[in-house]
């Protein structure tokens, strides 16, 4: 059993910036374990995908291609994925912490009876065993692991926690073509609904600007808007934001919305409940702004702010827009 495997998520021929970051992290344990590092590519019309994962890092491409892996599905997924997985059984199989990912890896799991690591913030390599860092108790406190016997062992991790090394142009990776084993699909996939954006995605963004229950109403997210433009932000929110019917829940942060790590997040009129702070605990750098000067938020925040958000976010946005026009 050998070789360091990672999950190639992509959406409209744009591969998850997560896929990216494991590549870079995966190049580094197989150069270090003398192992190939393999990506596996499914869906329908991919393989023309598979040279930008060799300018990532990888060695090795499975393109999984039929026209039963169009759109992503349980059930076709997780056959065509287990099957080639049974079959080569690799040392080690990396899956990004994603909607998609999470179940798929968990699936995988199940079907090879092997030890599966969920939402892991770090990665590294002790006497031969691969070490994973995850949260526990809603991020109050971390955890080490490994599975030393399980093979392969398999990981989901989050988003933005790794590095992306630069791509290497030219750099090549072995193309194998797989007639995947689709078997049986229960889900019938009837349409697909794209919300369109200019805001990079809330998982992967770099800066996210978050507003909570101090934005008082939903037509007050413009000001986060505005401020999440000027900076190539992503605008999220907290439950209780999601829950007043100001905002979708695609934009909730927190235990039972999105978990983020971006380098940069914003909170906006957040008390900070440990049910939001877990899900941007991990951010590089926490910025909050509230006019309660004991709110829990600040407890765990860089740089605060005491003050009326409606009045410091415009003076914020024109601030950083006037840095941006001095380059």
């Amino acid at each position: 059993m050998s070789g360091i495997w990672v999950y190639a998520e992509q959406r409209n021929g744009q591969f998850k910036k997560v896929t990216l970051e494991l590549l870079s992290a995966g190049r580094k344990l197989a150069d270090r374990l003398q192992q190939e590092l393999c990506a596996v590519l499914p869906g329908k019309g991919v393989a023309g995908l598979a040279g930008t994962l060799g300018e990532y890092g990888a060695d090795k491409v499975y393109v999984l291609e039929a026209d039963a892996l169009e759109h992503y599905t349980t059930d076709g997924y997780t056959n065509a994925v287990t099957a080639l997985v049974q079959e080569h059984r690799p040392f080690a199989f990396l899956l990004g912490c994603t909607v998609l990912g999470r179940d798929l890896a968990a699936h995988v799991a199940q079907r090879l009876n092997t030890g599966l690591f969920t939402d892991c913030t770090a990665l590294e390599l002790e006497d031969g065993q691969l070490v994973f860092t995850r949260p526990i108790y809603a991020g109050k406190a971390f955890v080490k692991g490994v599975c030393p016997e399980a093979r392969p062992v398999m990981a989901t991790v989050r988003p933005n926690v790794l590095s992306v090394d630069p791509p290497q142009a030219g750099r090549t990776a072995q193309v194998v073509q797989v007639a995947p084993q689709v078997g049986e699909i229960r889900q019938t996939v009837k349409e697909v609904v794209r919300q369109e954006s200019t805001r990079p995605e809330l998982t992967e963004a770099d800066i996210i600007v978050s507003g909570g229950r101090g934005m008082k109403g939903p037509e007050n997210f413009k000001l986060l808007e505005e401020l999440a433009d000027v900076m190539g932000a992503a605008v999220g929110a907290s439950r209780a934001a999601v829950d007043a019917g100001w905002v979708p829940h695609s934009m909730q942060v927190g235990q039972t919305g999105k978990t983020v790590s971006p380098v940069l997040y914003i909170a906006c009129g957040i008390s900070g409940a440990i049910q939001h702070l877990a899900g941007m605990s991990s951010s590089k750098c926490i910025v909050a702004i509230n006019k309660d000067p004991e709110a829990p938020i600040f407890k765990v925040a860089d740089y605060g702010i005491v003050g009326d958000l409606f009045e410091v976010l415009p003076v914020l946005a024109q601030e950083v827009k006037k840095l941006k026009e001095e380059g």
